[in-house]
């Protein structure tokens, strides 16, 4: 048992020796297995410092300039300067559109983005918008999904509203000036000018078609934000100017423009029509001096407007003009020397049957029933048969020539957008009746400014000139960069036919169909012209086109004037008794309220010249001894200004008045508007009758530009101001009442 035990014992010593070698293995292969994981920590630390500053050298040299805009992005903002678009002037300097300064409301959604329910509530307050509309733009993204950095969220404000969002000093929000288009007479010349849209970008009419020139050159400014969120301009970019917008000058009298619209407007009224336009130019020149449309808009308030009368149907409609086109007719039998005005021609009683081919018959027509009559006659009478019956004589290359030579069926280049050619068949488009109906105003399309022109051109002894709207166009340093002088297009017809025209127009007023037309001392020539027109294939009963295009003075044509009526239902429809009464309230008020016209005396007129009283020479006298002399001499004073002694009389010695009429005197007091070096004080003409306020004006030796009639309700200059003796003062009237006696 001793034995087995040391044996027992013995075999557990080397065991124990065994343990000790196993552990210091086991303390080996954990250092070992400890170090290489160290050492694979290390190189990992490694690996990633490598990658870190790999991405570090490619964000901050590779990829430099894309993080620098990304980061600019954050806090700069490029803002635009916007440019003030030009100004229109008439033909005499008055100012018809300019722009006044307004502020609009521009935010950056990332700053003001924890404030937005804030702002947008403040800006629905003062803007009394729904606040969702606010905050819908606040909230707007970019295609990412991020915030846009630039929102607007009001553009031009009023004044008075924008000073309140100012005042509220509201974070992120940024004012920016901009100027807003302002048209100075509401609708007058409203389809003329056109409009723009927010951004003052031309859409329509003259600010459309010469919008290069009159919308300028934006700036801009970069704006800096600090970590406050407050806007700064950057220091480190230069700031660019805007350039503003050329001066555009027309040849539109704004006189003249007042009172066509006007008296359209009542002939559309009086006569029930649908609609109504005029054009009036100068035949020596082919200037436009007014071109109206009614109904019209007003470019102040396009959105309360109908938006197609914002087309200029002047140019861009065409119709088929009846009589006024037989001036082509009468033209190429004059021209060709056919047949003077006197041969006669069967005027069929009213009513003459043309043979169709197939056994078809058709009848031509005219409102009155005549026998034989002279051609000069047929032209002052307007016979659609003459027309008709001279048309075989005159041939179809003979008419087609003429009315290609006046202009129809091309384009007459007038700077006005939109305008079309019309349509004029060549010969061998024609049909069997082409050359009937032709001569007088049928299977042909014109528009309004082609028939204007044709007139002119008989107006100026044959020579047809190119219209025109723009006169010049000027840069804010008084360069001009554009002019535009008269133009001859083409002689059309020789000074002999074009006085026959002449003679046989003027006669059309003084004993044919356009009687209306007639003023007493003013020598007119014009011809009427009614069409039916033609609707869905067919030519309609009761629908009709009634014009009337006439010129004065004739011995020496200043004006021709197109009126004409769309589709008129009153008392009748013919355009002698719709356009022609129209033309003549147009005419009578140009020629009594400019002072550029002078009339031929009446026989009335004459005998109070050859009979009347002369005024007698009242200057440096006392008061009471200029009205006694007046007195005695059957003649009436007014007294101007305040003083004993009369220092000037309107009218002047000499002049011849009638008995009873008054005679104005000047006195030196305090109160007369001469100031002590020679200027003028404007006086106040509020409240007056316009003829109350043009003898007022008159005393003073001002030069006077109307705009409407009856009671005036505003003046420029202002009352009170100096200006220098013989300016001009505009007034402003408005009618106190509509009525249709002129009609």
């Amino acid at each position: 048992m001793l034995f087995k035990k040391n044996k027992q014992e013995n075999s557990k010593a080397p065991q124990k020796g065994n343990a000790s070698q196993v552990d210091a293995k086991a303390e080996a292969g954990g250092e070992k297995q400890f170090a290489s994981r160290f050492l694979a920590l290390k190189v990992g630390f490694a690996l990633f410092f490598v990658l870190i500053a790999g991405r570090l050298a490619q964000i901050q040299i590779m990829e430099a300039s894309k993080y620098q805009a990304t980061a600019k992005k954050q806090y700069e903002q490029a803002v635009v300067l916007p440019a003030v678009r030009g100004n229109i002037y008439d033909r005499n300097s008055n100012v018809v559109a300019s722009n006044t300064m307004n502020v609009s409301f521009a935010a950056d959604p990332k700053i003001i983005d924890k404030d937005a329910e804030r702002i947008a509530e403040k800006f629905s307050e003062v803007f009394n918008k729904p606040k969702s509309y606010y905050l819908s733009k606040l909230r707007t993204t970019n295609s990412s999904g991020t915030p846009k950095r630039f929102v607007w969220l009001e553009r031009r404000a009023k004044p008075e509203l924008g000073k309140r969002i100012e005042a509220m000093r509201l974070e992120g929000i940024v004012p920016i000036n901009e100027a807003k288009r302002l048209y100075h007479y509401d609708e007058v010349a409203g389809t003329l000018l056109g409009f723009t849209d927010i951004d003052s970008k031309g859409i329509s009419g003259i600010e459309l078609q010469l919008d290069e020139y009159l919308r300028g050159k934006n700036g801009s400014v970069i704006m800096q934000r600090d970590g406050l969120g407050g806007a700064r301009p950057s220091v480190d970019y230069p700031r660019i100017e805007p350039f503003d917008g050329n001066d555009v000058t027309l040849t539109l009298d704004l006189a003249y423009q007042s009172i066509v619209e006007e008296e359209l407007k009542k002939g559309v009224e009086h006569n029930k029509a649908d609609a109504a336009l005029a054009v009036m130019l100068n035949p020596k020149t082919g200037e436009i001096l007014a071109l109206a449309t009614s109904p019209g808009i007003n470019p102040n308030g396009v959105n309360a407007s109908d938006i197609n009368a914002s087309r200029n149907r002047v140019v861009t409609d065409m119709f088929e003009p009846g009589s006024v086109f037989k001036v082509v007719t009468a033209s190429a039998a004059y021209e060709n020397k056919l047949f003077t005005p006197d041969k006669r021609f069967n005027a069929e009683h009213g009513v003459m049957n043309v043979a169709l081919p197939r056994g078809k018959m058709r009848q031509i027509k005219d409102t009155h029933a005549y026998d034989w009559i002279s051609f000069q006659e047929a032209i002052e009478l307007s016979s659609n048969i003459v027309m008709a019956k001279a048309s075989e004589l005159i041939g179809a290359e003979r008419l087609y020539r003429e009315a290609r030579d006046f202009g129809f069926g091309v384009m007459t280049g007038v700077d006005l957008p939109g305008e079309v050619k019309g349509r004029l068949k060549k010969p061998n488009e024609w049909s069997g009746t082409t050359l009937q109906t032709l001569a007088y105003g049928y299977e042909v399309g014109v528009t309004p400014l082609q028939i204007a022109l044709a007139y002119a051109a008989v107006a100026n002894k044959g020579v047809m000139m190119k219209p025109y709207i723009v006169s010049k166009v000027r840069t804010k340093d008084d360069e001009e960069i554009l002019a535009q002088k008269p133009q001859t297009v083409r002689k059309v017809i020789s000074p002999e036919t074009a006085n026959l025209l002449t003679q046989a127009f003027e006669g059309v007023v003084e004993r044919g169909t356009g009687k209306d037309v007639r003023i007493a001392g003013m020598r007119i020539a014009g011809k009427t012209g009614t069409s039916k027109k033609y609707v869905d294939g067919k030519y309609t009963e009761g629908s009709y086109t009634a014009s009337f295009v006439g010129f004065f003075p004739v011995e020496d044509p200043q004006v021709v004037c197109l009126v004409m009526m769309d589709n008129p239902r009153a008392a009748g429809y013919y355009g002698g008794i719709t356009s022609g009464p129209v033309f003549h309230a147009i005419a009578e008020r140009i020629i009594n309220s400019t002072g550029r016209f002078t009339k031929t005396p009446t026989a009335k007129e004459k005998e109070r010249n050859n009979n009347g009283i002369t005024v007698p020479d009242v200057r440096t006298l006392q008061i009471n001894i200029a009205s006694k002399i007046l007195e005695g001499q059957g003649l009436k004073s007014e007294l101007f200004g305040k003083g004993d002694v009369v220092v000037r009389q309107i009218p002047e010695p000499g002049k011849r008045l009638e008995k009873g009429d008054v005679v104005k005197l000047v006195l030196n007091g305090e109160e007369t508007n001469t100031t002590a070096n020679g200027a003028v004080v404007v006086p106040e003409l509020k409240g007056m009758s316009l003829r109350r306020a043009i003898n007022r004006l008159v005393v003073d030796d001002f030069d006077v530009k109307v705009r409407g009639s009856g009671v005036v309700v505003s003046q420029y200059p202002a009352a009170g101001q100096k200006v220098n003796a013989g300016a001009t003062v505009q007034i402003i009237c408005e009618p106190r009442a509509v009525t249709a006696a002129l009609y």
